[in-house]
């Protein structure tokens, strides 16, 4: 939710923002009109409390034989009194639709346009020459990752299929230890630089996923268990937010910074034909999240800090990558900002988003109610979230190091972790 403050005392900044991501101008227009309702039946409300207060008096120093008639006078100006904290309430709501109606404000230098306008900022690490390499199958073409996952037995897809549907795998032998040791390491990545492990519940509240945003233009994606009310999340980030919901933190030694690990889930509507060979999008796999509570005025700062840990991980992955700033109009509703890294995907010739970072300035706290103490009182903090791995970096780097033998030679930090150096098809 954006500040209602701000909106008042510069509502063509929010106009403008909603413009760059192509969203409709005249959402602003409507909150603006809604906090000027909501003001007046206050103000309307308030004179009638007064009034009411003032009148008790008067009725408590009447004499006995004019009392019956002030007390009937006192009973219409009660009602006139709740009839108008009704009309308050009904205001209060329109103005809070309203104002969930407006995304968050997007940061100055967030390039405009949609899906396709981001700005490369770096590519780093070099694609190697699988031709060359005679990595190729009969023909011609470089080995998808389920190709080399089936040679070494690492993915069944078919039996997913079989017991869950479509967009469902399992993970197994060399393919479930390749999960649990990437993972463990984005923990200890994570960890190292100060964040908090967290092993976070996958199923919350309506309020706490309408509070992160996730219930807007996305809402089909989210599975709900309509039985019991809740909603399974598609990342801890939801999690992890609603941790501190309602709550005022103590901000005064840095960012409270966690990593929550956790199995995600997506319907992945819309999605139909996309990627449906493989794990490259699917209904259910595990992520480490890392999210931060910080001062807005740090938060900027703490967005890097959050791309610098996962442009650290690919690089020690030995994955080559790419980083782009996301266009407005392919922001979340709760993002001010967002980079991705990409990785390259040798069968595809494309590049595959494995991680993003987003800046939610102070859009989720104020929904979730989430404020520090400073000089003036308590006001928002900023919210931001960054992944450090997901089950779908196996997919680049399964094809990214495979060998013409089909083997997959594992980066140094893996190969510790499983103690081979090289994951042999079976």
């Amino acid at each position: 939710m954006i500040d209602i403050k701000a909106l008042r005392d510069d509502p063509q900044t929010v106009r403008d923002s909603q413009t760059r991501r192509g969203a409709d101008p005249a959402a602003v227009d409507a909150a603006l009109a809604a906090d000027v309702s909501r003001r007046e039946q206050v103000a309307r409300y308030e004179q009638l409390r007064s009034e009411q207060k003032a009148f008790g008096k008067t009725v408590a120093a009447a004499a006995k034989d004019d009392k019956a008639a002030l007390v009937a006078q006192a009973k219409q100006l009660s009602d006139a009194v709740k009839a108008a904290q009704v009309e308050v309430d009904a205001v209060q709501a329109e103005l809070d639709r309203s104002l969930r109606a407006i995304d968050n404000v997007v940061l100055a230098g967030v390039p405009a346009g949609g899906e396709d306008d981001y700005v490369v900022l770096r590519e780093v690490g070099q694609v190697r020459d699988f031709e060359a390499e005679g990595v190729v199958d009969a023909a011609g073409a470089v080995p998808d990752h389920l190709a080399v996952a089936e040679g070494l037995r690492a993915i069944d897809v078919k039996r997913g299929a079989k017991v869950s549907g479509s967009r469902f795998y399992f993970l197994t032998g060399v393919g479930a230890r390749l999960e649990l040791a990437l993972l463990q390491l984005a923990m200890d990545t994570a960890y190292e630089a100060g964040f908090t492990p967290m092993i976070t519940p996958t199923l919350v509240r309506p309020e706490i996923m309408a509070g992160t945003g996730f219930l807007g233009a996305h809402a089909d994606e989210v599975y709900r268990l309509a039985a019991d009310d809740l909603y399974l999340v598609g990342t801890s980030e939801v999690a992890l937010a609603g941790y501190h919901s309602d709550e005022i933190l103590d901000l005064t030694d840095g960012p409270l910074r966690y990593a929550g690990w956790s199995a995600c889930y997506r319907r992945e509507a819309g999605s139909h034909g996309k990627d449906t060979r493989g794990i490259i999008r699917v209904h259910q796999f595990h992520k480490v999240e890392m999210f931060a509570f910080a001062d807005p005025a740090d938060a900027e700062h703490e967005h890097e800090r959050m791309l610098a840990l996962e442009e650290g991980m690919l690089q020690a992955l030995g994955l080559p990558y790419r980083v782009i700033d996301v266009a407005a109009g392919d922001l979340g509703s709760s993002a001010a900002r967002k980079y991705d890294c990409e990785a390259w995907l040798p069968s595809q010739q494309r590049w595959l988003e494995l991680s993003s970072t987003s800046n939610c300035t102070t859009f989720q706290a104020r929904r979730l109610d989430i404020r520090s103490r400073g000089e003036n009182g308590t006001s928002p903090v900023a919210t931001l979230n960054g992944t450090l791995a997901t089950t779908r970096w196996l997919v680049a780097l399964l094809e990214n190091n495979q060998q013409a033998d089909g083997s997959v030679v594992l980066p140094p930090p893996l190969a510790a972790r499983l103690g081979t150096d090289v994951l042999a098809p079976v």
